[in-house]
């Protein structure tokens, strides 16, 4: 060690002495720098990229626990032609939901203990094979506290070995001999899931469309390692935890446009009000351009229908009233052009925007005065402040808006993947757009993205922030739901308002931002990644939002595979436009692989027809060596950890610091 490396030990005192309470011994400090090199020698963990969602419950839990088709790839692998293809369809599908399954097959087994002995030995080589990329203790801590010894016995031993076949025979019998036979099962088919997937990575859109986002969310709090990068949907649910009303009108006309109201249910929204409001203000209005969108499978009776529409017309008659509060307030938006109740002719029911004048489908506004149309009426603002009082005091949405806090923000970067929810805004030319989210301030790239993420944390505060107030930033959601620079929206206008109200079909047009236009070209995607700092030979941007069209032949992989678009239409809603059933894209130590799923039937299909969500793989990327830890961002970390390490031995071996016996 030279003398400069001397110096440097000195500067780094502080740091080593702290370093040295966990290390207190040479001994300690080089044990654990054979840890972090053998770690690091280790096959990279599988990540999982999921995008939009929306409400999906079902489809995405099943895909969770089939690992997007991992486990069943595995099962075909270990077991080839040496069991039939019915036995390994009931073994995946046991992995998948072994409770639910347990309980079929011990109704028609003759002779379970047989079964059982058979399964647990199947159970465990699967479970030996997805343990196989971790240490001992990673997967040690990953095991369930009642069985945790045996199943790591179970693990380390092979009936191929004579001196220990006996052994672990003995085990399993015992297992099944003290009746624990299904406790064990169900134990080590929830290990096999949780290993199968090291890393899951959520690209935005939990919310609004499907029945279950509320079931997803109390999914991830109890999920081992997940992140999110926020989607506009969350946002708009973000931004009605905090109290902005146009988000809360927002999300429920969304709710209430798919009859989809039990997500509002299970977080105890009062929605009385509202329907007694509606039935009153629209008692004579059959609010045809209101009426929900009634999925397959969702009945709904005419007059539950028809009060539903009446609540949605009510209620996005005082979501473009409250917009327009806000873009009153935030003139610097230059948003008061979409304050399209100041540009109707109620006499003769015509629109005017952008200078050509529109006939309205219907000009029936009870709750409106020609003389100051955005003006709530009284029992309009008795009816916001009851909703808005009951999306504030909702301790469950409070406490998944705090998982999203703490899970999330707008962007993240990931082993030379850098992942967004929707776009980064971009100027013609292609380079990057400088957006103004306060007066004065303005920002690009990494840097907007950031401070997005600043400013949606301070509508959280309990105390104000000096750069981003807590009353704008609570009125700032409402602009990255649908303002024309948000990188959650980036498009001219959202066209609500023209959608419900006019015929022709030109004013439905949303121009897309930059982003989208120019995301195809490599240069683009290439100054994109440079701005984010992301490094690597194989870098991409990995992003949602947008539909992929994959039944009109369109491609998710773009500029010549820089840039991957996995919003393959989880929600059922986008079925019929996608012709698939949602993406996942998988990166494991041997490259990336896109999974195109087919719809989700349900989980009683799966358990008992023993149906697995059809899957088709198509290979993006391998890399021409196994990716090991050490090629990934941990592995840097790691390596640092070994540098400092490395200084402490020096430390101790001259005598800088003491070694401290324990």
């Amino acid at each position: 060690m030279t003398t400069t490396h001397h110096e440097s030990i000195e500067a780094d005192m502080h740091y080593l002495q702290l370093l040295a309470q966990s290390f207190p011994t040479i001994a300690d400090a080089s044990t654990e720098i054979i840890n972090l090199e053998a770690i690091m020698a280790l096959p990279k963990g599988t990540e999982h990229f999921l995008a939009d969602l929306h409400g999906e419950s079902g489809a995405f839990q099943h895909v969770l626990k089939n690992a997007s088709g991992n486990i069943k790839r595995k099962v075909n692998e270990l077991f080839g032609n040496d069991i039939r293809e019915s036995e390994k369809k009931e073994l995946c599908t046991l992995i998948y939901y072994p409770e639910q399954k347990l309980e079929l097959i011990k109704t028609r087994e003759t002779d379970i203990e047989d079964w059982y002995r058979i399964t647990i030995h199947q159970l465990v080589k699967v479970c030996r094979d997805v343990s196989s990329k971790y240490t001992r203790s990673k997967v040690r801590k990953s095991l369930p506290e009642d069985f945790s010894y045996i199943i790591e016995e179970l693990l380390h031993e092979s009936l191929s070995d004579n001196d220990k076949a006996a052994y672990v025979s003995v085990i399993v019998n015992t297992i099944i001999s003290t009746g624990r036979a299904d406790d064990f099962i169900v134990a080590i088919c929830n290990v096999i899931q949780r290993l199968a997937i090291d890393q899951l990575h959520i690209l935005g859109d939990i919310y609004d469309r499907g029945p279950g986002a509320h079931i997803i969310m109390d999914t991830l709090r109890q999920y081992h390692s997940w992140d999110i990068q926020w989607g506009n949907h969350d946002i708009l649910w973000m931004g009605a935890a905090a109290g902005n009303n146009a988000c809360i009108c927002n999300v429920l006309r969304l709710c209430l446009r798919y009859a989809n109201l039990a997500t509002i249910e299970e977080y105890g929204i009062n929605l009385v009000p509202l329907a007694t409001f509606a039935l009153d203000a629209y008692h004579d209005d059959p609010c045809e351009e209101f009426m929900p969108k009634i999925l397959p499978g969702n009945k709904m009776d005419e007059k539950t229908r028809q009060l539903t529409a009446k609540m949605h017309k009510a209620v996005a008659v005082m979501q473009f009233k409250e917009e327009a509060a806000i873009f009153n307030r935030r003139p610097e938006w230059q948003m008061q052009d979409r304050n399209l109740f100041d540009h109707i002719d109620y006499e003769h029911g015509v629109c005017t925007i952008d200078g050509k004048d529109y006939p309205m489908r219907s000009c029936h506004f009870p709750t409106i005065d020609p003389a100051s149309p955005n003006s709530l009426t009284t029992e309009e603002k008795d009816l916001m402040d009851k909703l808005h009082h009951s999306f504030r005091i909702c301790e469950k949405l409070k406490k998944h808006i705090r998982t999203l806090l703490s899970h999330g923000c707008m962007y993240t970067i990931s082993n030379s993947n850098l992942l967004f929810h929707a776009s980064c805004p971009l100027n013609d030319d292609g380079s990057l757009k400088q957006v103004e989210i306060y007066p004065g301030i303005s920002y690009c790239g990494k840097d907007l993205m950031h401070n997005i993420g600043m400013m949606i944390r301070a509508a959280f505060e309990t105390t104000s922030d000096d750069d981003y107030p807590r009353d704008y930033a609570r009125d700032y959601f409402l602009y990255l739901w649908c303002g024309k620079d948000s990188p959650l929206f980036d498009k001219s206008k959202m066209a609500t308002f023209e959608r419900y109200f006019l015929d022709d079909k030109e004013t439905y047009k949303e121009e897309k931002g930059n982003y989208f236009k120019l995301r195809d070209s490599a240069e683009v995607c290439d100054r994109i990644l440079d701005a984010f700092e992301v490094k690597g030979l194989n870098r991409h941007i990995i992003n949602g939002h947008v539909p992929v069209h994959a039944s009109k032949g369109e491609n998710p992989i773009k500029a010549g595979g820089r840039l991957m678009v996995i919003d393959g239409g989880f929600s059922e809603a986008y079925h019929h436009e996608t012709g698939i059933a949602g993406y996942t894209l998988v990166y494991h130590s041997r490259g990336f692989q896109l999974v195109q799923h087919e719809p989700f039937t349900s989980q009683r299909d799966a358990i008992v027809r023993e149906t697995d969500i059809k899957s088709t793989t198509q290979i993006v990327e391998m890399s021409a060596h196994r990716m090991l830890v050490a090629d990934t961002d941990k592995g840097e970390e790691l390596k640092r950890q070994v540098a400092d390490l490395k200084k402490l031995l020096y430390a101790y071996r001259h005598g800088i610091l003491k070694e401290r016996r324990r």
